[in-house]
């Protein structure tokens, strides 16, 4: 059955650069929103020339990483320092559903086209600005990106090598789960207040917050006055159990063992031909991150050693026992789960 998609009809100009804001409206787009994309003259979206290849360089194409989140847009070059171009937004304004910004706060009022002005032409507008910190607060003007945003959210700390020291992850946790995907959440909220009758709103979308909110095994972990196990290998889903855990493989690649739940532990170990091993579990009263479990995980880990990950895959996946290979991105990308289906 054909329906049409979900968002079909909504209007959305969208002001924001590089990640988080232009990923948000992409999957409103993917959702079939009509997404205006306006970039102010001149470089435009930073995100053109940012990870831009050498082939895309000498032909003057914009990078993939602009391509990617800013698929399925049209586009609008704006000058929002002129009259003409403030007039402009405006004009836009008066007939959209949505505007996502994503500039350090105040600038859009002190360009004379802050929420307070657009408002005033359309009372149905669903304002969203975008910040690292907030739009109120000490630390509202402070300049930061997705690694001083986890840093300061406590998010950073808990992403540690096996010595204790923080790593920094090439997946961008408060741009995307604190940015994009608080901001699109929020956005549908409000849409949904103003499809009943409501006033537009102006959403407030905290990256540092956001995540700080998102980090709710830390969150448990202080409710339960146990602050050494949000760090790695002291908790139950940060390497401290045997059973969650990942390992190495004979041809230097790695599988993630997810057999949390007895059952799936216990068809495991039994595939493993060490069915003395699944007694040895959380749920039954291992002490996570104490000496049993990490026996457990040495002992586990050198039998994992013996086999390549793909000899282990053939074994296990059928199985159904929570074992995953870990695959690299274009592994992933060539795996039949992600084959012909556009993400």
């Amino acid at each position: 059955m054909t329906t049409s998609p979900a968002l079909a009809g909504l209007r959305v100009l969208d002001l924001t650069r590089l990640l988080p804001g232009p990923l948000a409206t992409l999957r409103l787009a993917e959702l079939g929103a009509d997404v205006l994309k306006i970039e102010p003259p001149g470089e435009g979206d930073y995100a053109r020339s940012m990870l831009q290849s050498d082939a895309d360089r000498a032909s003057g194409a914009p990078s993939a990483f602009y391509r990617i989140v800013n698929r399925g847009k049209r586009s609008l070059t704006l000058d929002l320092k002129t009259d003409a171009g403030r007039a402009k937004l405006i004009e836009l304004a008066r007939d959209a559903d949505v505007l996502v910004e994503s500039f350090r706060p105040t600038v859009m009022t002190r360009l004379g086209v802050g929420y307070d002005v657009l408002r005033q032409v359309n009372p149905k507008l669903v304002y969203c600005a975008i910040t690292g910190f907030g739009s109120e607060g000490a630390f509202a003007d402070k300049a930061g990106h997705d690694l001083n945003y986890i840093a300061y959210a406590g998010v950073l700390d808990q992403l540690a090598d096996a010595g204790g020291a923080p790593i920094v992850p090439n997946f961008q946790l408060a741009d995307l789960l604190g940015g994009a995907l608080a901001a699109v959440t929020q956005m549908l909220a409000a849409l949904w207040h103003v499809a009943r009758g409501g006033a537009g709103r102006f959403v407030d979308v905290s990256m540092t917050h956001a995540v700080h909110a998102h980090n709710v095994m830390a969150h448990i972990a202080l409710a339960n006055a146990d602050e050494p196990g949000t760090r790695a290998g002291a908790g139950l889903l940060n390497g401290g159990v045997p059973c969650y855990n990942v390992y190495r493989t004979a041809d230097d690649k790695f599988v993630a063992v997810g057999a949390l739940e007895l059952k799936f532990w216990q068809t495991l170990c039994g595939a493993l031909g060490r069915p003395e091993w699944a007694a040895r579990h959380w749920s039954l009263g291992q002490a996570i991150g104490g000496t049993d479990a990490k026996e457990v995980t040495a002992r586990l880990a050198a039998c994992i050693r013996e086999r390549t990950r793909d000899e282990w895959m053939a074994l296990l996946e059928p199985l159904d026992c929570c074992v995953a290979p870990v695959l690299t991105p274009a592994e992933a990308a060539a795996h039949p789960l992600f084959r012909g289906r556009e993400n």
